[in-house]
């Protein structure tokens, strides 16, 4: 398990999907996971500390986590099959473990609100992790990759060279 953190929430500019940008904690790959806009808002409402009058389906969902005697402990994005990623929220239940399967989405707009860590399985970011090349922002191929690998992640990589990701790395100098 990598720990990564929120690194920001994007749209693309040719067909408004909002993409949750992932980032290790420790090294500079990246994990971009594609979101629907109610979830990119839940998470990037908490992220900015922005008070709403009322609890969102998240804040629910922690607050019945409590009621129940429960605590989150981490959520982690733990598979990717067929281009859609799966994640596990991990709960703290009397003197046991319990895993909740999710989608990563709602974990994370979860994981924001309980301030909890993210992590992501080792071969879920050697699937669709990516480094970006200093100089020009872009995604780097990763050696090794074949032809047939490139061609399988054509539209993921189309998609995320139409994002502008040269300014992940602004300000963090």
């Amino acid at each position: 398990m990598i720990e990564m953190t929120i690194d920001s929430i994007r749209v693309s500019l040719m067909n408004y999907q909002r993409v949750v940008i992932l980032k290790e904690k420790v090294a500079e790959r990246y994990l971009p996971i594609w979101i629907g806009p109610a979830e990119a808002d839940a998470i990037a409402v908490k992220l900015q500390d922005i008070n709403v009058p009322r609890p969102m389906t998240h804040d629910l969902l922690g607050s019945v986590i409590g009621a129940l005697g429960a605590k989150v402990d981490y959520i982690i994005v733990c598979d990717l099959q067929n281009d859609t990623f799966f994640a596990k929220i991990i709960l703290h239940v009397n003197d046991g473990v319990m895993e909740v399967d999710s989608r990563p989405s709602d974990a994370l707009a979860l994981a924001v609100r309980a301030r909890v860590p993210i992590f992501v399985e080792e071969q879920v970011l050697e699937q669709a992790g990516i480094l970006l090349d200093k100089e020009t922002g872009k995604p780097v191929v990763p050696q090794g990759v074949s032809e047939e690998e490139l061609k399988k992640m054509s539209a993921f990589r189309d998609f995320i060279e139409g994002l502008d990701m040269g300014d992940l790395e602004k300000g963090k100098e």
